[in-house]
């Protein structure tokens, strides 16, 4: 035991003691204390001790994504010291900015998530603010919806998304219905940083509990997004765990989808996601038990939320071996904007830069304005005139002028009338997908995603592709190399690169923004002169290359 690891300890402890002094949950603070009561037990070189420095190593960072974090005591968690913080914050921005109307809160079914939003409630009521909450635990996209609806200044939405058990989150919109973006996130960080004693930041009732009426407009509005009739469809349908089966129910059965089976075991919310490693429809394992159930029902199309319903997943079954498969977020994102392209819906198209390029490819050919943005919904339910947006990660905006952000429960029914129609008509979302590739290239993408536990692994490997860039990958010329902090007259800066190769493949290397990953989203294109399978044989053998020569360069 050294001198300064000792003093290092007792400074963190200091801190951890002032912070008992502040939490009002009895819950983390008798963590707090058994934590404490361990480091004292065991010295300043146990795990008990590492454990306790990270929680006081720094604080959460509030940013685009607002907060997000593992639930527990200390600064660099998720709790209500932390959170009541964020709402005081956020008060003072809004009152600063001269914004007048209601805050409107909404959370899920994760651990503390209702906790988090009185608390909120109260800090905004407290400030002169008034406070709406939805009735109940409710999808994402109902509060998105919510904010435009009552004419608020401001909304938040306590939730962590597909992330794991453990953590929670605290997402922050505007008045115009749209998450926060620079130079919002840096101003009300600021003013959370200036928040003084917690014990002087004033704290009112809890405001007003929405009336049901602004859950049943959003089931009626996403029920009336479908264009036709066609419902002879046989779904299956999961909310892993989270909060859509109640609301995409409704909407089902409203737009008049009667042949839904949802998936026993995943249907009531539960914060401890029972039957999945990560409640994300992207991770493998994940869905499972729908497959399984579509198998058994001999289903037309399998549907899937995330635990907030934001994000919707689709499956089939492939026409060659009968196996289901679930589609990639481009894929579905091309089934969507090639449908509204299709029937002439007008308006801007747009996608994140980490998705495929289709879409793009896609709307020009059809004369319509199309624009690229960086990564997340903030930045594509902002654009002006959208008519449909989507992100690879399984976010799509079907309806923008009610829900300016990804939507899992409008897409999703908008997907079983598509589904219906082309089933109606003797075809698929197989088929479709190869009418699509033979119009405009096969467009097939893939991704290389790091888990770390350590984030200086990350900034290490974008040091060492920004010190040495590639020149060559899979025996494609890298015609260009762009480092996307630099930023551009199309994009502010964010952190990334992407490289352009010969043929027209593109990788990009980013960060998460809301998991310790780093993540390599590759395309390639392949013409089609001859059968789409040959294609997407090609395609293959290309994209298992590019992401063997891309984790060789990342050095991970």
């Amino acid at each position: 035991m050294t001198q300064s690891s000792t003093g290092n300890t007792q400074t963190v402890m200091d801190a951890a003691r002032a912070w008992l002094a502040e939490d009002p949950d009895p819950a983390t603070r008798a963590e707090l204390e058994a934590l404490l009561a361990t480091v004292e037990a065991e010295g300043p070189d146990s795990e008990a001790a590492a454990d306790l420095a990270d929680r006081f190593s720094g604080t959460l960072e509030f940013g685009t994504a607002g907060l997000r974090g593992a639930l527990g005591a200390g600064p660099n968690r998720m709790n209500r010291v932390v959170v009541l913080r964020a709402a005081a914050g956020l008060a003072a921005y809004l009152r600063d900015t001269g914004a007048t109307g209601p805050v409107v809160i909404g959370y899920d079914a994760r651990h503390n998530s209702d906790v988090f939003a009185r608390d909120t409630a109260a800090v905004m009521t407290g400030a002169g603010i008034a406070a709406l909450t939805l009735p109940r635990a409710m999808p994402t996209p109902v509060l998105a919806a919510s904010i435009l609806a009552l004419g608020a200044s401001a909304g938040v939405m306590v939730t962590a998304s597909h992330n794991p058990p453990q953590d929670n989150g605290y997402k922050v919109y505007l008045g115009d219905g749209s998450q926060i973006v620079p130079p919002a996130d840096a101003e009300i960080a600021s003013r959370i940083a200036a928040v003084g004693a917690l014990a002087d930041v004033p704290r009112g009732d809890g405001g007003t509990l929405i009336d049901e009426q602004v859950w049943h407009d959003y089931i009626a509005a996403a029920a009336a997004v479908p264009p036709s009739t066609e419902r002879d469809l046989n779904v299956v349908y999961t909310p892993m765990h989270g909060v859509g089966r109640e609301t995409m129910q409704a909407v089902f059965e409203r737009a008049g989808f009667t042949g839904v089976a949802v998936v026993s075991e995943q249907a009531q919310p539960d914060p401890d996601f029972p039957t999945v490693a990560f409640p994300n429809p992207e991770e493998p394992g994940a869905m499972d038990l729908a497959l399984a159930l579509a198998t058994e029902r001999g289903a037309d199309i399998i549907i899937a939320n995330d635990p907030d319903a934001d994000r919707c997943a689709a499956g089939i079954p492939d026409p060659a071996t009968g196996a289901w498969r679930m589609l990639r977020g481009d894929e579905v994102g091309a089934l969507l904007g090639h449908d509204l392209l299709s029937r002439g819906v007008s308006g801007t198209y747009a996608n994140s830069i980490v998705s495929s390029s289709l879409l793009g490819t896609m709307a020009r050919a059809a004369g319509r304005p199309f624009i690229e943005t960086l990564t997340g919904f903030k930045w594509i339910g902002r654009l002006p005139e959208l008519a449909f947006g989507y992100e690879e990660a399984l976010g799509y905006c079907v309806d923008p002028i009610r829900v300016k952000d990804k939507d899992g429960i409008s897409a999703a029914v908008l997907l079983a009338d598509l589904a219906a129609r082309l089933k109606a008509a003797g075809s698929s979302f197989a088929a479709r997908l190869d009418e699509i590739a033979r119009e405009h290239g096969l467009h097939a993408t893939d991704q290389l995603s790091v888990r770390v536990s350590d984030l200086t692994l990350i900034s290490d490997a974008m040091a060492r592709l920004r010190a040495t860039p590639p020149t060559t990958l899979a025996g494609r010329a890298v015609t260009s190399a762009e480092d996307l902090a630099a930023g551009s007259a199309e994009l502010p800066p964010t952190e990334g690169l992407r490289y352009y190769l010969e043929g027209g493949a593109r990788i990009i290397v980013r960060p998460s923004g809301t998991e310790p990953k780093l993540k390599c989203y590759l395309e390639v294109v392949v013409p089609v002169t001859g059968e789409v399978t040959e294609a997407r044989a090609q395609a293959a053998t290309d994209l298992a290359a590019l992401k063997s020569e891309i984790g060789a360069a990342l050095g991970l």
